[in-house]
């Protein structure tokens, strides 16, 4: 299958062959499998201070006639704290008792992190760029004029001001999806306003490139928009969620250097 590739100003240059993995049929439990496996990598153990509401001089005397006994007291017999005089305080230690421990803390043993095979995420990986082909799939949650994939010179590499890259961006058709994502720009609500900035905002496009000439700098601003590496490809930038249909911008010569380094086979 060959693509179009497109000049700054949007005009058709030449054509290029686009490389095997993107004849990868399409799996959408695959690509959502590796993604929450992606996901995961994320997550940090924590657990409970050890000896959290244990720490006190409480204690159960179990014995009829123990010193400190509360047989014919009108107490329940649970771990009391001790007071001077011989005498019983409030209860502690058990989980329903105030201060007392917690019947079930976070273990940090527990396993957090997903694992999952290589060849199944390379899979998925693949999977997830023949998605990004099929138009119906992406305009499910993208606005763009043209068709798929977007290929483009790589002397968009090189492009290091923000509005120089907004200007390529919406020669190639793709400034309905710019607004939308800024318009979707919206504050997080409760505690979760301390959040990443406080505000959420929809995913836009991916720029995929094999060189970092400017372009990271320059599109880092844009809201919604990612920029990545060709050799960082994972299943979270193309399928933000789980779902597949990522819109991509493609370097002339991120396409190459997957195709000479045969990356996710």
């Amino acid at each position: 299958m060959k693509a179009k590739v497109v000049a700054l100003d949007g005009k058709a240059m030449s054509e290029v062959e686009l490389p095997l993995q993107f004849s990868e049929p399409y799996r959408p439990d695959l690509i959502r499998r590796a993604y929450h496996a992606h996901r995961t990598q994320f997550y940090q153990p924590k657990g409970a201070y050890p000896l959290a509401g244990l720490q006190t001089t409480a204690a159960y005397y179990g014995r009829r006639h123990a010193w400190r006994q509360m047989i014919n007291t009108g107490q329940s017999h649970l771990p009391r704290e001790k007071i001077p005089g011989g005498r019983s305080g409030h209860v502690r230690i058990v989980p329903h008792s105030n201060k007392g421990r917690r019947a079930h803390p976070p273990k940090p043993w527990k396993i957090l992190r997903e694992r999952i095979n290589r060849k199944e995420k390379y899979k998925a990986i693949r999977s997830a760029l023949n998605a990004s082909l099929e138009k119906p799939l992406v305009e499910r949650r993208h606005r763009f004029v043209g068709a798929l994939p977007i290929v483009i010179t790589a002397q968009f590499e090189e492009v290091k001001r923000v509005q120089d890259a907004r200007k390529v961006l919406d020669a190639l058709g793709l400034d309905a999806d710019l607004q939308k994502a800024h318009e979707g720009r919206k504050m997080r609500s409760g505690r979760a306003r301390l959040r990443k900035g406080g505000y959420y905002e929809p995913k836009s496009v991916l720029i995929v490139y094999a060189q970092d000439k400017g372009i990271q700098k320059a599109v880092r601003n844009l809201p919604g928009v990612d920029a990545v590496d060709v050799k960082n490809l994972n299943a979270e930038l193309l399928a933000p969620g789980g779902d597949a249909g990522r819109l991509i911008v493609w370097t002339q010569d991120a396409l190459d250097e997957m195709s000479q380094e045969k990356l996710f086979e």
